[in-house]
């Protein structure tokens, strides 16, 4: 007599592989609410009501929640042996991620891939047909919200950064230098020549008209760098220039 096989796990009957997954930072290690043993207590227990036995927990270990899951140890690894019809169960959203923008692409690549994620606090399988379509409007939602307020720290530092004058990257604009902390400092020539260039413009000079003045006066720039110039700079006070139009000269 043939001896049985093992059921295929496409088969709809075979019971499907089961993981945990934990998380705890540095900071909440000892708060017993937010422990790794408590967490791995529900994610069994949460576990036997379905009836599955879990095969691993993966276990994060002071790691931050601002980090997106795949970049994890532990959540890289979930993720890399995740296979269709497997569950994953966590105890709280927030211990898998802290981004809804996070959430939102983890959450569709597992149900793509047919992979059942449950979440305890949010009352089970969040990538089903029950609840899972306000768990991804919320998180559609928020995920938006973040993307602007994370435009708008973006600019906001920016635009500070800029006013300290610190270099962001890039070319560095003319009539000014990089020192060695990053910060852009005043060039005096270049400086007393974009002086220049604002006073040549006044007079009603086009942007090729003062290149060929400027370069006249011993200062060769194109006509696209008066361009950006004039744009960008920020104007000097009038004593500034005088002292910077000084150094220039005692410079030649």
């Amino acid at each position: 007599m043939p001896r049985p096989r093992a059921r295929r796990r496409t088969d709809p009957a075979a019971t499907p592989r089961c993981f945990g997954y934990a998380r705890v930072s540095t900071a909440r290690r000892a708060d017993e609410g937010e422990s790794l043993e408590v967490q791995e207590r529900k994610v069994a227990g949460y576990a036997a009501i379905l009836g599955l036995t879990v095969e691993r927990v993966f276990v994060e270990r002071g790691v931050s929640g601002s980090k997106p899951l795949a970049e994890r140890p532990e959540g890289g690894a979930l993720l890399a042996v995740l296979k269709p019809g497997d569950v994953v169960i966590t105890p709280k959203l927030d211990r898998m991620f802290r981004s809804a923008l996070d959430a939102l692409g983890v959450l569709g690549e597992l149900k793509k891939g047919g992979v059942s994620l449950h979440m305890i606090d949010l009352g089970g399988d969040v990538t089903a047909n029950g609840i899972s379509k306000l768990v991804f409007t919320i998180l559609s939602a928020v995920a938006e919200a973040e993307r602007d307020r994370t435009r708008e720290r973006i600019t906001e530092v920016k635009h500070d950064q800029r006013q300290r004058g610190r270099f962001l990257g890039g070319s560095v604009p003319f009539g000014w230098r990089r020192n060695g902390n990053g910060d852009l400092v005043a060039e005096p020539a270049e400086q007393a020549a974009i002086a220049r260039m604002r006073t040549l413009r006044e007079a009603g000079l086009s942007l090729r008209a003062i290149r060929d003045r400027l370069a006249a006066e011993g200062v060769r720039v194109s006509h696209v760098c008066v361009a950006n110039a004039l744009k960008t700079a920020t104007p000097l006070d009038a004593q500034v220039i005088d002292r910077l139009r000084a150094a220039a000269s005692a410079a030649r």
